[in-house]
């Protein structure tokens, strides 16, 4: 049906798809279909079909919100105006270059408002590049940690930001730039059961579960003792109550002075948190579809009288974000503090809970039926549904990247750098009607160069790094423009193989990125070594089709010698129940790379087997709990991990 798929085509969904393996894919029109009408294109007939095309085209012929560029460039408009000019956020009003139809972006970064003739919108310039690590004296290097996982002086259920600060401390003064953490992300409060950091509720605000009322001046959280695995069903509920204690013990002056309340979308995020604790008590409901119709709209009166019939509980859900907002930037410090030239790496998850506060409270921007996952491919032949939602193209556009550029500027907020999970979903996200089979989604197309710019501008104004997590098959152009704007690729030791399976040299990896001995979802050296994720796949039943454990594990004997004839020119190879040589020659490897940044995981500075997250299990393995046996201060001193600390400083040297 060519009007169907011309009107696909004009909303952004691709019709035609490369799969991992180099095949030609195509969506059945009942996808199509499915997909137009959650993105509010009605497509049921010709009729239909031709008022939505012409929708589309009507917006697009209009001024936008927001004007995206690079900085000095030419920008098309959809008339020619006879008066350009736009004033900046210094508050200086200049006329900009007007040649017809065309005008030329200011040659400063930055945000602007800009007039055409009687026509009023808003203007980014980016510059070209994002900032880069000072390499001059030697290359940076840094580590990557879960935060739950860490153990600090004192005992506890799970990692904070109080942890946080001593593990940037200690590994400050051991020589690394930098720490790169988990999303920390608003979640549900006192929830134990979503506990996901890549599954949260908010990318604007943070997990008040991570705040350290010491690290804000107030009295400590008790001293609890805390297992190797944390009990999110305890840990979280619990929490809840000993920071509304501690919220309870302020006198009036001190409650008012830790209380911050001018931003509007935070005081909209403390009622949904005040709204979701008070029906998921009275009904087991869990985000706002749960909720009683009249509750639903954030701007409803019932929510307002909730709000105001609630006044204390919003004060509360807004002191913990100050905590935590508090306990972030004293960890920041403790890392700049200690020497380290980057300090903190956030992690930006891909989307939001479809029942959480983002979706809540910006459902103009949001995907409205449509869920976020990724296509068939061998690893998952079903394709895979990620249960979250995210912003959607048009309703970017209309609010003129408004709630995207908070975004990016809550995660660059505290840190040193950032890294956007998923960046291909700066291109292009696979997205599924809501009850349809996984196969049955579409690539949705998002506006990738002006996500780009808008990141390189958010990253030039924080003076931050930026990490493009680029692992898969890339939309075409994606690697180009990412390698043209300085943000830093993740080359991954497991995925950095060459075309006989054997893995590159080190010297191979490129400049422009960020070489790193794993991820939180792949296993750790030891584990490979020893055949740890083997254990796993055959236990849960998840062994390529067709292959039994002895077959898996002589590939992986083969793959060994793969690995250490890469990585050492000692011919005797370490026996599978022997991996400290092949841990320690593993962070050589990514020391010796040229890349701009060596990450290494905190497992694999342990030299731990058992990795925080294995992809596409819930209940089956603990993810996300496990925790370190020791605080990281008595970690560091140990031999073998002040043996790794010192391969990456000496050869990171420039």
């Amino acid at each position: 049906m060519e009007q169907l798929h011309a009107l696909a085509q004009a909303a952004g969904l691709q019709r035609d798809w490369i799969d991992v393996e180099g095949r030609h894919q195509q969506v059945s029109d009942e996808a199509l279909a499915a997909a137009l009408h959650a993105l509010g294109h009605e497509a049921s007939d010709e009729r239909q079909i031709a008022r939505s095309r012409v929708a589309i085209d009507d917006a697009r012929r209009a001024l936008p919100a927001m004007l995206v560029a690079d900085c000095g460039t030419v920008i098309e408009l959809p008339f020619a105006p006879a008066r350009a000019e736009v004033t900046g956020e210094d508050g200086v009003t200049r006329a900009l270059q007007l040649s017809g139809t065309r005008i030329t972006a200011p040659d400063v970064p930055g945000y602007y408002d800009l007039v055409l003739d009687d026509n009023v919108t808003r203007l980014a310039a980016a510059p070209h590049n994002c900032p880069l690590p000072d390499q001059s004296r030697r290359r940076p290097w840094g580590v990557g940690v879960q935060i739950p996982a860490l153990r600090g002086e004192r005992p506890s259920p799970y990692g904070t930001f109080g942890e946080l600060a001593e593990a940037a401390r200690a590994f400050g003064a051991a020589g690394a730039d930098a720490l790169a953490i988990n999303p920390v992300h608003a979640l549900f409060p006192g929830h134990g059961r979503h506990h996901s950091p890549y599954s949260p509720s908010s990318r604007l605000f943070l997990n008040g579960a991570l705040a350290d009322p010491a690290l804000a001046g107030l009295a400590p959280l008790p001293t609890e003792p805390g297992g190797p695995l944390i009990d999110w069903g305890d840990a979280l509920p619990r929490r809840q109550a000993q920071l509304r204690a501690i919220f309870d013990a302020l006198d009036p002056a001190r409650r008012a002075a830790m209380v911050v309340a001018d931003d509007e979308m935070l005081r909209r995020h403390a009622l949904f948190d005040a709204l979701d604790c008070h029906f998921r008590a009275a009904t087991g409901a869990h985000g706002w579809r749960g909720w009683p119709s009249e509750f639903r709209d954030p701007e409803s009166e019932d929510a307002a009288r909730f709000a105001a019939q609630n006044a204390d509980e919003i004060v509360f859900h807004l002191f913990v974000q100050n905590v935590a907002r508090t306990g972030l930037e004293a960890a920041q410090s403790s890392a700049k503090g200690a020497g380290m030239q980057i300090g903190l790496i956030g992690d930006l998850a891909v989307g939001v809970d479809p029942s959480g506060s983002d979706a809540w409270s910006l459902r103009h921007a949001m995907l409205d039926g449509l869920m976020i996952g990724a296509p068939p491919d061998p690893l998952g032949p079903l394709g895979q549904n990620w249960g979250i939602t995210g912003f959607s193209p048009q309703g970017l556009a209309a609010s003129g990247y408004a709630p995207w550029i908070a975004m990016i500027r809550a995660g660059l907020a505290a840190g040193g750098g950032l890294r956007i999970d998923h960046a291909f979903g700066l291109a292009r996200l696979w997205v599924i009607p809501e009850g349809a089979e996984t196969q049955d989604g579409a690539y949705l197309t998002y506006p990738f160069e002006d996500l780009i710019r808008l990141a390189t501008l958010e990253a030039h104004r924080a003076g931050a790094v930026m990490i493009a997590e680029d692992l898969g098959t890339a939309p075409y152009g994606f690697t180009e423009a990412v390698t043209d704007r300085r943000m830093l690729g993740m080359r991954v030791l497991w995925f950095e193989r060459a075309a006989d399976q054997g893995f590159i040299g080190a010297g191979d990896y490129e400049p422009l990125s960020a070489a790193m001995t794993g991820t939180h979802d792949t296993v750790t050296v030891a584990g490979w070594w020893r055949g740890r994720d083997l254990y796993w796949a055959d236990y849960l039943a998840r062994l390529p089709e067709g292959m039994t454990r002895d077959e898996a594990d002589s590939v992986r004997d083969w793959d060994r010698g793969l690995l250490w004839s890469t990585l050492s020119h000692d011919p005797e190879r370490p026996a599978p129940d022997n991996p400290e040589p092949v841990v320690d020659a593993a962070i050589a490897h990514i020391a010796r790379a040229p890349s701009a940044i060596a990450l290494v995981s905190l497992e694999d500075m342990l030299g731990l087997e058992e990795q925080p997250n294995l992809p596409g299990t819930i209940d089956t393995h603990p993810n996300w709990r496990r925790r370190c046996d020791a605080p990281i201060a008595e970690l560091l001193a140990t031999a073998h991990v002040e043996r790794r600390c010192g391969i990456l400083s000496d050869l990171r040297k420039t």
